[in-house]
């Protein structure tokens, strides 16, 4: 189930980012790590989120939607595989069909997870959106397409 996410989320959502980013992104320099997680931590009070949730109501993934854009999207590894972040995106999708999304480029989950889901990249910056030195792919969604 997607539901919106309230400022009352945000502490298992940054549970999950934390978890996720352990397991995903281990090309992140420890500082740099820190430095986010940090931007993160304060940023989820306010950010529109939009939660997946188990049958049992617990949160698994989170999805940060803004602009047409998906601004984050993680999943606790413990259910990657389970279908919350294809919900989260069919969700984004849903609202808007031509959405935006970046992904680091050195997250090797990332790039095949949206282009299976029909991204198709549009770009790619050297550095994210801090300067820091992790490449960025810039991906968009073509809509619906007519049979």
């Amino acid at each position: 189930m997607i539901r919106p996410g309230t400022s009352d989320d945000a502490p298992r959502a940054f549970a999950i980012w934390r978890a996720a980013v352990e397991a995903t992104h281990g090309f992140l320099s420890a500082q740099h790590k820190a430095e986010i997680a940090v931007q993160v931590e304060q940023m989820l009070p306010a950010v529109p989120l939009w939660i997946a949730e188990d049958a049992g109501g617990t949160a698994q993934g989170f999805m940060v939607f803004a602009g047409g854009s998906i601004e984050a999207l993680f999943v606790d590894p413990a259910v990657h595989g389970q279908g919350f972040g294809s919900a989260l995106v069919a969700h984004a999708l849903m609202l808007e069909p031509q959405a935006r999304v970046d992904a680091n480029e050195q997250a090797d989950n990332a790039l095949p997870f949206y282009e299976s889901r029909g991204f198709q990249r549009t770009g790619r910056s050297e550095r994210d959106a801090d300067g820091r030195p992790y490449p960025i792919l810039h991906l968009r969604h073509p809509g619906k397409t007519s049979a």
